[in-house]
């Protein structure tokens, strides 16, 4: 059996370190952590599959763009076979102050487009979610030019925590049923 955390974002150097790019963020922090880099690219994403704790655990960042990492998080189940409770999704959120990290198992998309995507491509809102709070912009933003920004000095220290508190909570989930991963790292 396979576990998928999908971490969401925009390809490419001029998207790097933005708000949008947290869940590619946690990615890129658990690669690490496992020591295991992402090289495989194939379904419209680059990934890897690592042993962890047991279990199988494949490590994606779709290449997609955010408004369609549906497709490429579709395409990865349907070709490792993984069942929807074995999906993680993890993401910016703007309705949560920075560095707020929030665990939930369904949900809607509350207006995120990746997340849409990923509703559309898997037929379900029946998904697991890490939701990283990046905040909102003030009167001087708009919302795409505030997501699309990067974080100050300050603030990346903050989000950094949160990319470390985010990978616990995944590799937590390895071990532990959901709701107690959410019961510790919610409080």
């Amino acid at each position: 059996m396979i576990k998928l955390i999908a971490g969401l974002g925009n390809p490419g150097e001029k998207y790097r370190g933005t708000r949008h790019n947290i869940g590619f963020d946690v990615i890129d922090e658990l690669a690490h952590r496992l020591q295991s880099p992402l090289t495989t690219a194939k379904h419209k994403g680059i990934y890897t599959i690592v042993r962890s704790g047991g279990h199988q655990l494949l490590l994606l960042k779709p290449l997609t763009y955010m408004n369609l990492s549906g497709e490429s998080i579709a395409e990865v189940m349907r070709y490792y076979k993984i069942d929807i409770e074995n999906l993680l999704v993890v993401y910016d959120d703007l309705d949560l102050p920075p560095g707020k990290i929030r665990l939930r198992q369904k949900g809607s998309a509350g207006g995120h487009n990746g997340i849409k995507s990923v509703i559309q491509h898997t037929g379900t809102e029946q998904f697991k979610r890490i939701r990283i709070g990046i905040g909102r912009p003030d009167g001087n933003n708009t919302v795409i030019d505030y997501v699309l920004g990067k974080f100050d000095k300050e603030q990346r220290l903050i989000m950094n925590e949160a990319v470390k508190k985010s990978a616990d909570a995944c590799l937590e989930w390895l071990e532990k049923p959901f709701p107690e991963v959410m019961n510790q790292f919610n409080s």
